[in-house]
Parts: structure tokens; C-alpha cells; sequence
């Protein structure tokens, strides 16, 4: 576990920057200790790299926030998507640094430059088409459903003291469930935080149905992907949350 300090110094960022970002809901601690010490853990460095990533490629805070918040959210596509941006970014530098060498020869004497090259390098069109298209991905894939579409409408109005409530309630139901992990998935007090995660998910995103908790407990196994991030809790914790949740969702009839 890192304190603030030390994540900072890490990540290369600001303890003030840290601060804003456990303020608005994007990133917060994983655990306080006995002294009170703001501890991050690996999980949460994890994130701080994605938002660091995200916000190179120009994304603002509240979008960054929207992405990694979804529940389908998916690293290693998103890693493959800031490959990609960063890709075409370093061509773009490489044309300014070519635009500034011949620049260069013409303020010395040399071949004069044609007007329309000295812009072209400073053309973002390509760059801001592959955001625009990894922005619109989650809508494209999820925009049909009444859900998303109930999300969409809750999650616009949300302040930033929102956000963070949120996210620091999802936060302490993953770690009572994780605690209770040795336990049998049908055990009263594991069902009640099953309970809570749902409950958590209609109050605040859209109607969990009993079908849908069941639905995306399955995910939470079947797609590797999700699975790598469910367990970044700790390991096998998808498994024992999907076991839970079909627990819970059979008592539901």
C-alpha cells in the first residue's frame, strides 16, 4: 500500500492533484489505516494510470470519470485504444519537429516553404476522430437497452459530491464482501451485501432487475477480461460474487 505522498511522487503528479481526485469521485483511497493515513493499493493505482492515459489523450475529467465508472469497462480494450491515439499522436509530433526543421531552412536562406505546409502539421483531425469513436463505443454497444438509457438520465444530473458518495459506497460494499470471502455465498450476512449491491445499482444507476444481477454476475466470469478487474480485489472474488448474486437472485424466485 502507497501513501498520497508516495503516489504522487509515483505517478508524477501532485498530492493537491490526488486530493481533487478523491474530491470529485475519480479516484479515492483504498484504505485509511489506524493513524489515518490515505492508503492506495494496487487497484487504485491501476486506475490512476488509466486516468493519467485518458487524460493525455485530451479527456476530460468528468468524461474520464464516466468511462471507468461504467460497469463495462474494459482495460485491455482501452489500452489497445490509447496504443492506437498515441500512435498517431507521435506521427503528428514527428511532422512538427519536420515542419520546424524546414521552417528553419527557410527563415536561413533556403528552399522557401509552401504556405499550406506550414499547417498541416498542426491538423488534429485524426487524432480527435479516434475519440470521438472511443467515446461513442459504450453508447453504440449499451444504447438501446432500458437501462442504459435510464443511466444515462440519472447519471447526467450528477454533482461531483455525488460521484464521490457513490463510488465510496460501491467501495465499502466490495470491501465487507471481501472480508467475508471465506464464508459459504449463501451465508445471511453475505446475502444482505448482495442485497446492498444491488440496491446500490438501482438507486443510483438503473432498475437491477433479478434477470440483470444475474446477467452480469455471469459476466463477471465468463469474459476473462472482466474477471482480470473484478479480481483486482482480490483473487477469485468474481467467482464468489457470481455464486452470491445466483444465491441471492434464486431466493428471489
Amino acid at each position: 500500500m502507497y501513501k498520497v505522498k508516495e503516489v504522487a511522487t509515483m505517478a508524477g503528479v501532485s498530492v493537491r492533484t490526488l486530493h481533487h481526485y478523491d474530491h470529485i469521485g475519480l479516484l479515492s483511497p483504498g484504505n485509511v489505516n489506524e493513524k489515518g493515513y490515505r492508503l492506495y493499493g494496487e487497484r487504485e493505482v491501476a486506475r490512476l494510470q488509466q486516468i493519467l492515459f485518458f487524460k493525455e489523450m485530451d479527456f476530460s475529467l468528468p468524461k474520464i470519470k464516466q468511462i471507468l465508472d461504467d460497469p463495462e469497462f474494459d482495460e485491455e480494450e482501452a489500452l489497445q485504444h490509447h496504443r492506437e491515439i498515441l500512435w498517431k499522436k507521435k506521427a503528428r509530433l514527428e511532422r512538427l519537429i519536420q515542419s520546424v526543421d524546414q521552417t528553419l531552412e527557410t527563415v536561413r536562406g533556403g528552399t522557401l516553404m509552401e504556405d499550406e505546409k506550414r499547417f498541416k502539421p498542426f491538423d488534429m483531425s485524426e487524432i480527435e476522430e479516434h475519440q470521438k469513436k472511443y467515446e461513442k463505443e459504450v453508447e453504440e454497444r449499451w444504447g438501446d437497452t432500458e437501462a442504459y438509457k435510464e443511466s444515462k438520465r440519472k447519471t447526467n444530473n450528477y454533482t461531483d459530491e455525488d460521484w464521490k458518495r457513490i463510488q465510496e459506497e460501491s467501495n465499502r460494499i466490495d470491501r465487507e464482501l471481501v472480508k467475508l470471502m471465506g464464508r459459504d455465498p449463501s451465508d445471511e450476512e453475505v446475502q444482505r451485501l448482495i442485497g446492498e449491491k444491488r440496491q446500490h445499482i438501482t438507486d443510483n444507476f438503473y432498475e437491477c432487475k433479478g434477470e440483470i444481477f444475474r446477467g452480469l454476475a455471469d459476466m463477471y466470469v465468463n469474459d476473462p477480461r472482466f474477471t482480470k478487474n473484478i479480481d483486482k480485489w482480490k483473487e477469485g472474488y468474481a467467482e464468489f460474487l457470481k455464486k452470491a448474486i445466483h444465491t441471492y437472485c434464486d431466493r428471489l424466485g
